[in-house]
């Protein structure tokens, strides 16, 4: 049969060779994650798992996998026979990962119910848990957590998406001593304004924004040209439940929260960071120190993309110091006070497999803290709701129908309000009035096994 992977120089330490499962395999993280492991040596798929078999069978042969590499498995006989002679075993059904031969689970699949309950069936079976579906970490991921520590596993963000690179970017700031008074990321999509045309554009929608001309620097108030953009690209869709999602998983292994509950998101340009996340005292937009956000970049389109980076705003610690940085091009805001540091990227199941080999051959998951429930992502009725409303899931960024996002800390809110990825799926018991957060009483068929985990994190926390 012909080999699966080629021979790279891309090796773990001790020549280990790290074997994973992949579920939601048919998804565009999971196509960026297997045709890098197609490029490495140490690391290579045993198990992939996705409703539509047959697509994943086109996506592997997409990549140049053998035809006989792959073999559809129904069974646990048939999944055992295939990884034992050297195949992957594609299979339809989460059941089927149960006593399959693999070292870590990347948990792709973006379904809060079937997310959970593969996760807690890897590590309750001894196996590691890398957890790429953010819905999933928001309502359970600290009761995984605490299912890992009990039983020396790791359960971890994967690196690739914005709260584990943000989560590496904070521990590795900290570490340096740096007072970090802010964190966040880019939102998926620039705002490209083109000045012959006066128009912005955000990925394939353009509207006319002539006034943006005069906006392009900060000016001396920098909140009226905050107010200006913002009103400028009113007409574009900049929010998104994803970004509040992942900027709750970072809360949880930082502490950091929302300065407001539906986060700030300024229009702004990557050079203007250090100003716009300084304290509303020194003409940022920042109430106070230990915030997480996301801003919508402002470029031009001869001009690089942050492309969904993650930054860091700290206080400089030496005027000197920061100067001759600022010399050297590093973000300083105009004032002095405060620098910006930040990595222009996240390219998805390409950079994962550092996070497999940290996992499965040191033991370490992105960050050695334990998380905890800082905050909450929450719901509010974005209009009235009638008892009996569906609150369905839908979209690319994983909206739920009539209901907003929030990112509140978990102290501000009462103890049984209802996490976003929860009320998903759910059913309304009652009516449920325009801006009032959604309770765990508003809803009639909330998932019991992931309520239960969700119950099982806050009251880890709150022990």
């Amino acid at each position: 049969m012909t080999p699966l992977h080629p021979v790279t120089a891309g090796t773990a330490p001790q020549g280990r060779t790290v074997t994973f499962a992949l579920t939601g395999a048919c998804g565009g993280f999971a196509r960026t994650l297997l045709a890098t492991t197609r490029l490495t040596a140490d690391i290579r798929p045993t198990v992939l798992c996705d409703r539509d078999t047959d697509g994943v069978h086109a996506l592997a042969a997409d990549l140049g996998h053998p035809a006989d590499a792959l073999v559809t498995a129904s069974t646990p006989a048939q999944v055992a026979e295939a990884t034992a002679t050297g195949r992957i075993a594609v299979v339809a059904d989460i059941a089927l990962l149960s006593g399959a031969d693999f070292d870590i689970l990347v948990e792709a699949t973006g379904s809060p119910a079937a997310g959970y309950r593969a996760a807690r069936q890897a590590l309750l079976e001894d196996r590691h848990v890398a957890m790429v579906s953010k819905e999933v970490d928001s309502v359970a991921g600290v009761g995984l957590a605490a299912i890992a520590a009990d039983r020396g596993l790791v359960y971890t963000p994967a690196e690739g998406d914005q709260p584990a690179n943000l989560i590496l970017w904070y521990e590795r700031l900290a570490g340096l001593g740096l007072d970090i008074v802010a964190l966040g990321k880019s939102s998926e999509y620039d705002l490209v304004y083109d000045p012959e045309q006066g128009t912005v554009s955000q990925l394939d929608t353009t509207v006319a924004a002539p006034e943006l001309g005069a906006l392009l620097r900060l000016g001396d108030d920098p909140s009226a040209t905050l107010a200006a953009r913002a009103e400028a690209v009113r007409g574009l869709k900049r929010s998104a439940a994803a970004d509040h999602c992942e900027m709750a998983v970072v809360a949880s292994a930082t502490g950091f929260t929302a300065d407001r509950p539906e986060l700030h998101y300024p229009v702004a340009r990557v050079s203007e960071l250090a100003d716009v996340y300084a304290h509303r005292d020194h003409g940022g937009i920042r109430e106070r120190d230990g915030v997480l956000d996301v801003f919508s970049v402002l470029r031009l389109p001869d001009e690089a993309s942050f492309a969904g980076g993650v930054f860091a705003v700290v206080r400089t610690h030496d005027a000197q110091t920061w100067e001759t940085l600022r010399a050297k091009g590093h973000l300083v805001s105009r004032d002095g006070r405060y620098g910006c540091l930040y990595l222009p990227y996240h390219a998805m199941g390409v950079e994962t497999p550092a996070t497999l080999r940290r996992a499965v051959v040191e033991g370490a998951a992105v960050s050695p803290r334990t998380p905890h429930q800082y905050a909450v992502l929450a719901g509010r009725a974005d209009g009235d709701l009638a008892p009996g409303t569906e609150l369905t899931l839908y979209g690319h960024h994983h909206e739920v129908r009539g209901v907003a996002p929030v990112l509140c800390d978990a102290d501000a809110v009462p103890a049984d309000a209802a996490p976003f990825y929860l009320v998903a799926g759910s059913t309304t018991a009652r009516e449920i009035a325009d801006g009032s957060l959604i309770t765990l009483d508003d809803l009639a068929d909330v998932d019991p096994e992931l309520l239960a985990a969700w119950q099982a994190g806050r009251d880890t926390t709150a022990a």
